[in-house]
């Protein structure tokens, strides 16, 4: 088995987007002899080839080139994790570890989609919002 050393971690189509206050990147992963790299650990080795923090490096989009060696994906550095929280989609900072998901059961969003269906316009959305008795 290869170690972790001989994971090779290229970037491309580096840009920087002041707007969104982040790097953001392509990422090609050439891992020969291991099965593939986890976010943790690549998220890790970014940090320390950016200059940034773990916590606000969000990797994505990964696919394994076929025969293996060889993975290809997305990453975004943030320059504040402020600046995660406002952008990044809500799943991502879930998988993140950032943020809780909201725990509301199927049956309670059914009953409010039903009952906000007999209405149009503003009332829809009062009754959408409207307490149980």
């Amino acid at each position: 088995m290869a170690d972790a050393a001989s994971v090779t971690i290229r970037t491309r189509k580096f840009l920087t987007n002041r707007l969104l206050s982040r790097r953001q990147m392509v990422v090609d992963v050439i891992h020969p002899g291991r099965a593939g790299i986890s976010h943790k650990e690549l998220g890790e080795k970014l940090a320390k080839l950016y200059k940034s923090d773990p916590e606000r490096i969000f990797t994505f989009g990964f696919r394994t080139q076929f025969g293996g060696g060889k993975t290809t994906g997305f990453a975004l550095v943030y320059d504040s994790l402020d600046a995660a929280k406002k952008f990044e989609p809500k799943h991502r900072l879930l998988r993140h570890g950032i943020g809780a998901k909201g725990q509301i059961s199927s049956k309670q969003r059914k009953e409010r989609k039903n009952r906000a269906k007999k209405f149009r316009g503003t009332k829809k959305a009062k009754a959408a919002t409207a307490t149980k008795k």
